[in-house]
C-alpha cells in the first residue's frame, strides 16, 4: 500500500465561484438598505436619539412617580440602547422638537412609552408622556398638554 498524505483543497478554494457573488450582492443590498434609510434622514434621527440619553431618562423619571403606571408596569428598567433602535424617533425643526415611541419594561410587566417634546437650551421640554399597554390594554397618560 501507498501511504501518500491526501492534501484536501480549503473551504474558499472549492467554494469561492458561488461565496464571491454571493458577498458582492450582499454588500450591494446592505449599502442600498442604508442609502435609503438616509434618505428620509431615520438613521441620522435613531443616532440622536441613541446618543440623548436625557430624553427618555428624564421621560422616566416622570413616569416612575405616576401611580398606575407602578400598578400596571412596576418599577420601570432603565431603558437599553437596543429599545431605541427598536421604536420610532422623528426629529423635526432643526433637531429641536421630537416625537419618540421606545419600549419599556418594569419587573410587573413592559409597554410602549411615547413622548413628544420640544428642546429649549439644553433642556427638553415635554408636551406628552403616555405609556401604552397591552396587558390590561390601556394607555397610561403622564403628561398631557
Amino acid at each position: 500500500m501507498d501511504n501518500q498524505l491526501i492534501v484536501e483543497k480549503s473551504w474558499w478554494r472549492k467554494n469561492w465561484k458561488w461565496s464571491l457573488p454571493t458577498l458582492v450582492l450582499l454588500f450591494i443590498i446592505v449599502i442600498g438598505l442604508i442609502l435609503s434609510l438616509s434618505i428620509d434622514g431615520n438613521v441620522a434621527d435613531f443616532a440622536q436619539a441613541y446618543s440623548d440619553n436625557s430624553l427618555y431618562e428624564k421621560a422616566i423619571e416622570k413616569a416612575k412617580t405616576n401611580d398606575r403606571v407602578l400598578e400596571v408596569i412596576g418599577e420601570i428598567e432603565p431603558i437599553d440602547k437596543l429599545a431605541i433602535l427598536e421604536g420610532n424617533v422623528i426629529y423635526s425643526n432643526n433637531n429641536n422638537s421630537v416625537v419618540l415611541s421606545v419600549r419599556v419594561k418594569g419587573s410587573k410587566g413592559k409597554g410602549k412609552m411615547d413622548i413628544s417634546a420640544n428642546k429649549n437650551g439644553e433642556d427638553w421640554h415635554y408636551k406628552k408622556i403616555s405609556i401604552r399597554v397591552k396587558e390590561p390594554k390601556e394607555e397610561i397618560h403622564i403628561l398631557k398638554e
